[in-house]
């Protein structure tokens, strides 16, 4: 099945396999690359291969690395391109579907962890948010103008200009150098537009880091 074919919350699975990985952000309809390797993640994706493609990404609670604690809320993402390497490695495409929440973790025999999602409240992902008139497009450019200044970031302006809305926030949520707790708050944001505007307030309350970086 399709990733745009995902009607209702009754076509996703009850239980899901995790990829807990700081720093990633997946989004409905945003596709994730990915470089797998650890030998509970390769087993991971040949069993989703095998199955219905989807595994389900999600935050540590915190940076403690030695921490097993989920952030409460993660994306599930089908595997929608897959190539392996001569070394071992899966090199894969996730694109996202649908927001989860993580309702308990399973106990299984399985290396990789498992959840059982509830994906109440979290239906409309399902169907792209359009932009409307009363979205301030205009806002979200000035903070973002001022942010790749401070950090000295190079944009390809007449992509971003021209890109749709989902795109566009999509792009830069999980581009621009955001600390965990941040995409975490863009993540967790309801709607589009709510999270178009936790992007403005974190471009607006920028941190200059010291390498340039590109945006595009």
């Amino acid at each position: 099945m399709a990733v745009e074919q995902y009607h209702n919350i009754a076509d996703l699975p009850a239980h899901l396999p995790i990829f807990p990985l700081s720093g990633a952000l997946l989004l409905p309809r945003w596709s994730l690359p990915l470089n797998i390797f650890e030998p509970r993640y390769l087993q991971m994706i040949d069993d989703a291969l095998a199955g219905n493609r989807i595994i389900g990404m999600i935050q540590p609670a915190d940076d403690d690395e030695g921490s097993d604690r989920l952030a409460n809320v993660g994306c599930a993402g089908r595997v929608t391109s897959y190539s392996e390497t001569d070394d071992g490695r899966y090199l894969i495409n996730l694109t996202g579907i649908c927001r989860f929440i993580v309702a308990e973790e399973i106990v299984s025999q399985t290396a990789y962890r498992q959840v059982k999602a509830s994906w109440l409240g979290y239906e409309h992902d399902l169907v792209p948010e359009k932009e409307t008139k009363s979205f301030d497009r205009k806002a979200l450019l000035a903070a973002l103008k001022y942010f790749t200044k401070q950090n000295n970031m190079d944009v390809d302006w007449a992509a971003i200009e021209t890109a749709p809305l989902e795109t566009l926030i999509n792009a830069l949520s999980a581009g621009c150098p955001l600390t965990m707790i941040e995409r975490q708050a863009l993540l967790e944001a309801p709607t589009l537009s709510t999270r178009a505007e936790v992007l403005i307030s974190l471009l607006n309350m920028n941190d200059p880091g010291d390498d340039k970086m590109t945006l595009q």
